[in-house]
Order: C-alpha cells, then sequence, then structure tokens
C-alpha cells in the first residue's frame, strides 16, 4: 500500500503560482514520486488545469478537489458538481474537512451524501474527521470520531474498492496552529478509525488508507508516518512550498 502524500492547497495562490509551485515539486522529485508514495496535489478550482498540465505525465502523481456538490447538476450557483471535477482530470475529491464543517456548516449527514455521491461519480474519496479542542478536552474523541465516521460513511457500499476510501484524521486544534498530535495521540485515533472501519467493511478495511493531518512539516514527517496506521498525511501550510513539501513526501 502506498502512502497517500496529499497537499490541499487550500484558499492561496492564482493559477500561475500554481503551476509553478506544481512544476518545481516535480522538479524536486526528480520527475516522479518515490516509489512507495502517491502524491496529491489539491489545488482551488480555479488552478486546477494549470496544475493538470504540470502533472499529467509525472509518474505517481495525481490531481483532486477540494470540495463538491452532491448532484449532477443543477441551480446551485456557487457549486461544482463531482463530474466537472472528473473532467478536469481530478481522481480524488475531500469531504468533511474541519474547514467545511466548522466554517461552512456542513453536517455529518450532509459530508456523508458527498462521500457516497463522489465514489459514485468515479471519484475517489477523502473523509476528514477530528475533534475540537474542548471535544478532546471532555473526553469526546471516540465519540465525536464515530459519529463523523458512520455518518459519513452510511452511503458507502460494502463492494466499495478500498484503495478508493480514504479516512483523513485531523484533529481540529491542531490544523494552521503548529501544534501537532503527539504520537500516542496519533497512534489512539488511527486505531479507533482503523477499528470502526473494520466494523463497517471487515478485512477490507486493512487496505484502506488512513491519513494523518495537523500542521505535518518536514520536521515531524518522518516520525509520523512510521507510526502503525498512519498510511499518509493530508498538509496544509507547509505544501504550499515546493521545497518543504518534497522534504515531506521523501521523509
Amino acid at each position: 500500500m502506498k502512502k497517500l502524500m496529499a497537499a490541499n492547497w487550500k484558499m492561496y495562490k492564482l493559477h500561475s503560482e500554481a503551476k509553478d509551485t506544481a512544476e518545481a515539486l516535480v522538479k524536486a522529485l526528480k520527475g516522479a514520486a518515490p516509489e512507495d508514495r502517491e502524491v496529491l496535489i489539491i489545488p482551488p478550482f480555479t488552478a486546477l488545469r494549470s496544475v493538470r498540465k504540470a502533472i499529467k505525465k509525472v509518474p505517481g502523481f495525481a490531481l483532486g478537489g477540494q470540495n463538491f456538490f452532491p448532484s449532477m447538476q443543477g441551480a446551485y450557483t456557487g457549486e461544482i458538481a463531482p463530474d466537472m471535477l472528473v473532467d478536469m482530470g481530478c481522481s480524488y475529491a475531500l469531504a468533511g474537512h474541519s474547514e467545511r464543517r466548522h466554517i461552512m456548516g456542513e453536517s455529518d449527514e450532509f459530508v456523508g451524501k458527498k462521500v457516497a455521491f463522489g465514489l459514485e461519480r468515479g471519484l475517489s474519496m477523502i473523509l476528514c474527521v477530528g475533534e475540537t479542542i474542548d471535544e478532546r478536552k471532555e473526553g469526546k474523541l471516540a465519540e465525536v470520531v464515530r459519529r463523523q465516521m458512520l455518518e459519513g460513511l452510511a452511503g458507502v457500499p460494502a463492494d466499495v474498492v478500498p484503495e478508493r476510501l480514504t479516512v483523513a484524521y485531523e484533529p481540529v486544534w491542531a490544523i494552521g496552529t503548529g501544534l501537532t498530535a503527539g504520537p500516542r495521540e496519533v497512534l489512539d485515533a488511527h486505531a479507533l478509525v482503523r477499528s470502526i472501519l473494520q466494523e463497517k467493511f471487515g478485512q477490507k478495511a486493512f487496505e484502506m488508507r488512513i491519513q494523518y493531518g495537523g500542521s505535518v512539516k518536514p520536521e515531524n514527517a518522518s516520525e509520523i508516518l512510521s507510526l502503525d496506521n498512519v498510511d499518509g498525511v493530508l498538509v496544509g501550510g507547509s505544501s504550499l512550498s515546493a521545497d518543504s513539501f518534497s522534504k515531506i513526501v521523501t521523509a
């Protein structure tokens, strides 16, 4: 199982900046992802075309969308459909990122609709789950993650191809704060995620990847990636620089 190294560029980079960063990343990695890694770039919608062109023929690279609306088409001003992402060359999409949940107000149920519909339309999906600092202090990690996963995976068929479904554990309190969950915190959370996957999918659960996201940096990437049940990372700020992200990819 290749580790999935994902760069979430959020609302950063004009298309020319995205193109330059993608090209610099390919150059830093000497024209291909490491054999045991898959590199996923998730740029803003306006940069999808330019990033696609930069990575199109690069072995081990993939393109993803940050969001979509769970419908084929319709009167949904400001939204895009999963087929539009596929048309732009995307093979992955995110659902349930904490910023969508806590800033945009997306419910667990709505996130679940996106996961199921994205899979149906041919995208590989990354379901993001994680607790806030208050929820952690109140000992609600297991309760929150279980609820988010059960709702988020409710519409996923039992025969899903396991490689097409990834869960990203991102403690909300560690995103963009400089704080990182310690090894024991990561181990416990990822073991919980794996157990919930196993309850729903049986042995297939061990073929599904679990990423860690939360202030991943070149300095801590190697330690995080060495932990049990960590099958990749979902990187925000440190992925905006080709130099920084290439060091994480090769950690």
